[in-house]
């Protein structure tokens, strides 16, 4: 497994843009397979997840062209059938939590679909229920296959119905495999406590494009009336707003100036007051956003005086995918911060990292964990790592870099899961991170 050297305390300068989204992309792109006509999207991310997805639909018998970078072009006119029954579909659908979100759209098209367990992050238990309960409120029928470890999903004869249906959590990807299924089924569809993200209201826009009759975007009730067939469609990704956080909090521990070209700042939500909060300047400039160089940033307090909480919420609330970020980047400043993070049980484990290179973090349960900053003081300490997962690796890339001395992270295609030539990207602005092959 590849491994990173990163030398420490390196100031960056510049300008940076975020790559497509990640989470978006394996939405969409699972979205093809409700239709026989061409659909081509651009801005798509060549990272590890995206990549063996598209992989996998090309093994099912899609039609896939690649005609520049970041551009795909997808046609699935006819699918493998006896394929997707094989051990190597099995095996692939596997070790790609994205497979799951191929689950609606087969079986609202095709009738049928077949998924074993999926892969992904080892953050924490992450379950299906949603994604199950939508689709056979649709009508969908679920057998599970202990012998083989897959789920077994059947529509009926006369193919899904419409119905309303209340979810009992805002599973962005529940959400998404729950309108993927109702755009082709019979009669209207209402979904209400959707997740209304901006990644769903992609994919709600392109499938209305498609032709599918969505009512609702943007808000948490969804109504859709289901219509024959969909036809083929262009359709562009948002920029990353992961990445976007990332590069703040990796501007704010290395005091370095960066700007984050193209942003789309509609689309980030309270993202970068997120960031403000613990005292670091961002700048709006256009669709751009400015980080300038600080030696020190402060933490806010509430208006009480009491210490400041972050913590994740359904949108528009804080996405769960930038606490490790913003976690890491609080142990540089003044102050102290209480990170929640309500959605995984597990994804604070990687502070025992942080705390073995001289940060001083209290991890109170797997939920919270207590920040007192440092005030760039005390710097972290070099450290042999382990990337735990996508954005645990980020947020340990931005550690080393802020670090003294020269560090090394194992296990980093955990991280080019998530992020596209990172260290070459990071290197243009002056970092010094070298990936070694064993």
């Amino acid at each position: 497994m590849p491994s990173f050297i990163i030398e420490g305390q390196r100031k960056l300068s510049g300008s940076i843009t975020p790559q497509g989204a990640k989470n978006e992309a394996l939405e969409v792109i699972s979205a093809t397979l409700l239709t026989n006509q061409t659909v081509t999207i651009s801005n798509v991310p060549e990272i590890l997840d995206v990549m063996n997805l598209i992989d996998l639909m090309q093994c099912m018998g899609v039609e896939v062209k690649h005609p520049e970078k970041g551009t795909f072009s997808f046609k699935a006119e006819k699918l493998d059938e006896e394929y997707m029954l094989s051990a190597d579909f099995q095996k692939k659908s596997a070790s790609l939590r994205g497979s799951v979100m191929m689950l609606g759209p087969l079986i609202t098209r095709f009738g049928h679909a077949q998924l074993p367990q999926p892969g992904g992050d080892k953050i924490g238990r992450r379950r299906l229920d949603t994604h199950f309960i939508g689709l056979q409120r649709l009508g969908a029928s679920f057998t599970y296959d202990g012998d083989r470890h897959i789920y077994e999903a059947i529509a009926p004869a006369n193919g899904l119905q419409g119905c309303y249906m209340l979810l009992d959590e805002a599973s962005v990807t529940g959400t998404a495999n729950i309108i993927m299924a109702a755009v082709l089924a019979k009669g209207e569809t209402v979904i209400y406590n959707a997740a209304c993200e901006p990644y769903i209201q992609q994919l709600c826009q392109m499938l209305v494009r498609m032709g599918a009759r969505i009512d609702g975007i943007c808000s948490n009730l969804l109504r859709i009336q289901g219509v024959e067939s969909l036809g083929g469609t262009e359709h562009q990704l948002l920029p990353d707003m992961i990445e976007v956080g990332s590069f703040i909090g990796m501007a704010a521990m290395t005091g370095s100036d960066i700007t984050i070209k193209n942003v789309s700042i509609p689309d980030l939500g309270i993202i970068p007051d997120a960031f403000r909060r613990l005292g670091i300047v961002v700048e709006q400039e256009g669709d751009d956003l400015h980080v300038p160089a600080q030696e020190h940033y402060t933490i806010d307090s509430f208006i009480d005086g009491s210490i400041m909480t972050i913590s994740d919420a359904p949108w528009p609330g804080l996405t769960p995918d930038l606490i490790s970020v913003l976690l890491v980047t609080a142990t540089q400043a003044k102050g102290s911060v209480l990170i929640h993070q309500k959605m995984f049980e597990s994804r604070l484990f990687f502070v025992d990292k942080l705390i073995n290179m001289g940060a001083q973090i209290i991890l109170c349960d797997p939920h919270r964990a207590t920040v007192i900053g440092l005030d760039n003081q005390f710097k972290l300490k070099r450290a042999k790592l382990t990337s735990p997962d996508i954005r645990a690796g980020i947020a340990l890339l931005i550690a080393a870099m802020s670090a003294e001395g020269t560090s090394e992270i194992d296990n980093i295609g955990q991280i080019d899961r998530g992020y596209e030539n990172i260290d070459g990207r990071l290197n243009a602005l002056g970092a010094k991170i070298t990936r070694v092959d064993d």
